[in-house]
């Protein structure tokens, strides 16, 4: 009774202390029943983030306990540098027998992270000499490219087969394949031709063949095609998956929604260490020289920003001197500025996702951008007029900080949209323009705007 309740907790994966404890226990005992027990049901995904609980050793014992299909996906479901760690325990014998159980690209992404002399082993270890010769062809393209996301297994069949044929085909083929999501069509040459549905095939006459079925219409990539486009195409035609085909149009694989999930998620990542001047791509549980080298280079130029800021303001010390009150308008000026340009490269950002929102000429955008800031400067100039003149403020300082504010609001505009433009056309990730990068320069020419309007104007 008390194993069933525990297997409960771990179905739902509602992990408690309790549990944890009770595992540590069986570890220590050698209790290969009661990990069983809890475990043998539970998803790989889950059992992933149990083990991350445990060192290296404790969650080998688990993984061999367990049945090896299940270790496998466990394995597969690891973050890339927590799997090294685990693949270091495992000689390559048992990481074939582990990849064995693997589709293709999954093997391949494992593989790809040993080293050289164990990757030749482990392929010549592998049991399935076509899951062998499926990996060796995969290893030949880059990782970000549609050749190195796809995997070899897939259903398909040749034009020219009869319905029943067709069937017995789809029964030896699935054996291999774990998600069905349509059937390909080819010719004798192994050209892609379309796709027909089970469903179709299922229902069809028996005097039928599959060229009486098929559709026609089929979308695919190329092998070649970086994954973002790959991740663009299932998104916009709202596919769970695409066949990859080489140059002359051969049938090379298919790519799942799964690893497009895998590649957007890292996009993001990606993206969002960047907005806040992360420089790699680094996790809270890494060392600290590690998290420090991530971190340090944007906090070192931020740091020259500020020293640039603070000669600025010496320049107009003249200034400052004469009206005090100057430098209480100073924050606002710099969190205006920043804010904006944030906002207007996030905009830009979340635009350059969709190609097509480009279709407007440079020019037309800019006059969009112009209109928008001078409707926001124009309101925040006036709140910040009116404030200080109910305040009491100098009349001659209340004017000076709104002209101020009003021309921060525009250039700041201007620099938030244009610099992810120019960052993207030069190859650059433009989610650079979006983090500390447009926060310092706006910070500067915001000063630069707001003394220059106060030296001429008081």
């Amino acid at each position: 009774m008390e194993n069933l309740e525990e297997k409960e907790h771990i179905d739902q994966f509602e992990l408690s202390k309790e549990y944890l404890e009770k595992l540590q226990t069986a570890i220590f005992e050698q209790d290969e029943q009661f990990i069983k027990n809890t475990l043998d049901e539970t998803n790989p995904a889950d059992i992933s983030t149990i083990l991350l609980e445990f060192d290296t050793e404790e969650s080998r014992y688990v993984l061999d306990v367990l049945e090896n299909e299940v270790s496998a996906e466990v394995i597969n479901d690891l973050d890339e540098d927590v799997r090294s760690k685990y693949l270091k325990e495992f000689n390559t014998t048992e990481i074939a027998a582990m990849l064995n159980e693997l589709d293709s690209d999954d093997a391949v992404d494992i593989i790809n992270e040993l080293p050289l002399k164990d990757r030749e082993e482990v392929i010549a270890s592998l049991e399935n000499k076509e899951k062998a010769k499926n990996i060796l062809d995969l290893l030949r393209y880059e990782e970000d490219v549609a050749g190195g996301l796809m995997a070899k297994e897939l259903i398909k069949a040749n034009v020219n087969w009869s319905i029943n044929q067709c069937i017995e085909e789809i029964r030896r083929q699935a054996e291999n394949v774990e998600k069905i999501y349509s059937v390909y069509v080819v010719d004798d040459q192994n050209i892609l031709l379309g796709r027909v549905s089970l469903k179709r095939i299922i229902l069809a006459d028996d005097h039928l063949k599959v060229k009486d079925l098929y559709d026609d219409d089929v979308i695919s990539v190329e092998t070649y095609m970086d994954e973002v486009d790959v991740a663009e195409v299932m998104r916009k035609y709202d596919l769970d998956a695409v066949p990859v085909v080489n140059v002359q149009g051969k049938l090379m694989g298919r790519i799942t929604i799964d690893d497009i999930v895998d590649v957007i998620t890292e996009l993001a990542e990606e993206e969002r260490q960047m907005m806040a001047g992360i420089s790699e791509d680094v996790e809270e549980d890494d060392s600290v020289w590690m998290l420090t080298r991530a971190r340090l280079p944007w906090l070192i130029i931020g740091m020259f920003g500020g020293l640039l800021g603070a000669q600025f303001i010496g320049v107009f010390e003249d200034d400052i001197l004469l009206v005090p009150a100057m430098a209480f308008f100073i924050p606002l000026i710099t969190a205006t500025g920043g804010n904006v340009g944030i906002q207007s490269s996030s905009i830009v950002l979340q635009s350059l996702a969709s190609k097509s929102v480009f279709d407007d000429s440079f020019l037309k955008r800019i006059l969009k951008v112009l209109a928008v800031a001078i409707l926001n400067g124009a309101v925040i100039a006036g709140i910040v007029m009116g404030m200080n003149l109910i305040l009491g403020q100098d009349i001659r300082l209340a004017i000076v900080v709104s002209i101020a504010l009003f021309n921060v609001v525009l250039l700041a505009s201007f620099m938030g949209t244009v610099t992810p433009l120019v960052l993207d056309k030069l190859g650059i990730n433009p989610a650079l323009a979006a983090g500390p990068f447009i926060t310092t320069a706006n910070d500067l020419l915001g000063l630069l705007v707001y003394f220059t309007v106060a030296h001429f104007l008081i």
